[in-house]
């Protein structure tokens, strides 16, 4: 999500109106235009990422790559599913959102005559931080922490052109595929001792059930099995940063009624390539399979492209849509670490103990279900303050002073 943050230009001062009736609105600005597209596209992301997480807090055996013993064939074809339109894809759309906000930062950093580069540096050791506190606590699955050492990374190269930019995350993606495919071709498995893999399944499961200590325990013996996944997930959402970080610099989402017929074009290419890519990966077992993997990880960013185009073309047609949206994508921190904290009261035996007990198809539906009501809780927490909550500490790390939080 940068993805998962607040400090837009402009955002000092009172946003858009989220009310429906948008003809009583005072007439927007440019800029607030483009804040409520990308937010709204930001919110949906939220969406997309907690149908990919919200497994891993229903099931025990998620982690480990391999089915629950206990589903049956109407579960696999639910799991398949996700994993065809959403895994690989969801982070990705994040990561593009981070790349192009960053763009925005510094903008905003040039208006005001700050320097930017010490201030960034102490917004992603917070963005850390969190993100450590975060897989501990909550969820072992996080992304923040890796967001904040790639952001390292952008920083050093914020001066790059839009069309390096670009040729540096092809690169990036056939790096990883061709990685990827090595390992195929020498008979690399990342399951390679399946029944292994289903007793760490079961073993993970039940300590999910148990008590907070035992789901930390938990999430700390995940760590390195996280860190390993990384290895993938980490060069291909700096891919996104980059993609992200071109597109702001051409100033793409201020005025997305002029790129229709680029984002046709998205649209034209991304689904056939993305959806054929993306079967070969839901059939050939998802991440669990090396072969699939590579194809996914060389098909992934079609999709997600074409995912982009087809929201932003929504948003411009139906903007209450994107008015709807948009709370959600400005308070995307706290509510990425909400889902966390509703999924681990939900499923974990902190709360309800849910682990193991619903189906893929209930999982889901619960997974919507949060979204929904933190839709409604945005859009009625941001008409009355300026930030989400986390958003208002890592500002006030970032800036070190109090900022106003309400309206």
């Amino acid at each position: 999500m940068n993805v998962l943050r607040s400090d837009w230009p402009g955002r000092g001062r009172p946003g858009p109106s989220f009310d429906n009736d948008r003809t009583s609105d005072n007439a927007q600005t440019s800029d607030d235009a483009r804040i409520n597209v990308v937010d709204a596209l930001r919110g949906t992301a939220l969406l997309l990422i907690l149908l990919v997480n919200v497994s891993f807090f229903a099931s025990g055996f998620a982690f480990h790559l391999v089915d629950d013993p206990a589903h049956g064939a109407l579960d696999r074809l639910v799991e398949g599913a996700v994993e065809l339109l959403f895994a690989m894809k969801a982070y990705l759309l994040f990561s593009f959102l981070f790349g192009y906000s960053f763009t925005l930062q510094l903008d905003s950093a040039a208006r005001r005559g700050a320097a930017f580069g010490w201030s960034f540096l102490r917004r992603l050791s917070g963005l850390f931080v969190l993100g450590a506190l975060h897989a501990v606590l909550l969820f072992h699955g996080d992304i923040l922490t890796t967001y904040a050492v790639l952001g390292l990374v952008l920083l050093a190269v914020r001066r790059i052109e839009p069309r390096t930019a670009l040729l540096v995350a092809a690169a990036i993606v056939g790096v990883v595929a061709f990685v990827m495919g090595l390992a195929a071709v020498s008979g690399a498995a990342l399951v390679p001792d399946e029944a292994a893999a289903l007793a760490a399944g079961a073993h993970s499961a039940e300590a999910l059930r148990g008590g907070f200590g035992d789901v930390v325990l938990e999430h700390l013996r995940s760590l390195p099995a996280m860190l390993g996944g990384l290895a993938v997930q980490g060069p291909l959402a700096f891919a996104g940063f980059l993609v992200g970080l071109a597109a702001g610099k051409h100033r793409m989402l201020a005025a997305v009624h002029s790129h229709q017929d680029l984002l046709r074009r998205c649209e034209q290419v991304g689904y056939p390539v993305g959806l054929a890519g993306a079967t070969l990966f839901a059939v050939g077992g998802g991440t669990a399979n090396v072969t699939g993997l590579m194809v996914s990880i060389v098909t992934a960013p079609f999709l997600a492209a074409a995912y982009a185009a087809t929201l932003l073309r929504l948003f411009t047609r139906r903007p209450r849509v994107a008015d709807a949206l948009a709370p959600a994508g400005r308070m995307a921190l706290t509510n990425y670490l909400g889902q966390s904290l509703v999924c681990l009261l939900v499923f974990t035996g902190v709360g309800l103990g849910l682990v193991g007990r619903t189906s893929p198809a209930q999982t889901l539906l619960i997974a919507v279900a949060i979204f929904v009501l933190q839709v409604a809780a945005s859009w009625w927490w941001m008409r009355r303050f300026r930030y989400g909550p986390a958003e208002w500490v890592l500002r006030a790390w970032t800036h070190r002073k109090r900022p106003t939080m309400r309206r």
